[in-house]
């Protein structure tokens, strides 16, 4: 029997903390406890006026403040570029640091670094007040292609901006690679098989994201990148897989 574990899960971008209840939900009911904290910047009336640092450090305040420890800190999609510096910061609290079809960057990358050029020019060019909002083709296409019509369109509004300097800010991450190489921290890599929210090719998430977690369990399921709106039982079934010891 896998003992009862303590998820602090990170949501990607244009979603806040709210959205992870249907899996925090399943979860509980397992005897799991689950915070869904939402990253400063994000969320219903949030100052959108943020870097990538201030959002870190809303997640660093979040688990001290709660008295967290031996944690699976869980990161979706940008949600792991939070995780690997929140990790860097306090590695002694972490009993596993699973991604999610999630960005593991390079030291000094941003997300859109490591994203088709034809996404950062979208944003570019479509962002209002230093903020992005996904667009339903996109969205449907690429990152709930799994569900019905109704059901995106319900999850679709859900969404919030994003604050550019999420995806565009440099993430200083030696430390966190120099911790990866010398085996700290445990790592996990859920990947989704039907996610094609970063595209078939050189850009897929898995095994590009992955190879760079060193001796990491790899654990794969059906579905998109947006599958907590599709499956959210089946998802939560495989956070324990990738969070167990």
């Amino acid at each position: 029997m896998t003992a009862h574990l303590t998820f602090v899960l990170i949501h990607g971008a244009w979603h806040d903390g709210s959205l992870w209840e249907p899996v925090a939900s399943h979860l509980r009911t397992e005897g799991h406890v689950v915070h869904t904290p939402t990253v400063a910047g994000f969320g219903s009336g949030a100052s959108t006026d943020v870097s990538h640092a201030d959002g870190v450090t809303s997640i660093v305040r979040y688990i001290e403040q709660h008295d967290l420890t031996n944690i699976v800190l869980l990161g979706h999609s940008f949600g792991g570029t939070i995780v690997s510096k929140v990790a860097e910061a306090m590695p002694e609290r972490i009993r596993r640091l699973p991604y999610w079809n999630a960005f593991v960057l390079e030291d000094g990358h941003s997300i859109n670094d490591e994203s088709p050029v034809v996404y950062r020019e979208l944003m570019l060019a479509t962002a209002i007040d230093g903020t992005f909002s996904l667009p339903w083709t996109l969205w449907r296409e690429r990152f709930l292609n799994d569900a019905d019509e109704s059901t995106a369109r319900a999850a679709f509004e859900k969404l919030c901006p994003t604050p550019l300097a999420m995806l565009e800010d440099k993430v200083d991450l030696k430390r966190f690679h120099t911790l990866i190489a010398e085996g700290t921290l445990r790592c996990s890599y859920l990947n989704c098989l039907d996610d094609t929210a970063m595209p078939p090719g050189e850009y897929a998430w898995s095994p590009r994201f992955p190879a760079r977690l060193g001796l990491c369990r790899l654990v794969q399921m059906p579905g998109s990148h947006e599958v907590l709106f599709t499956r959210p039982a089946d998802l939560a079934a495989k956070f324990v897989e990738a969070g167990r010891d």
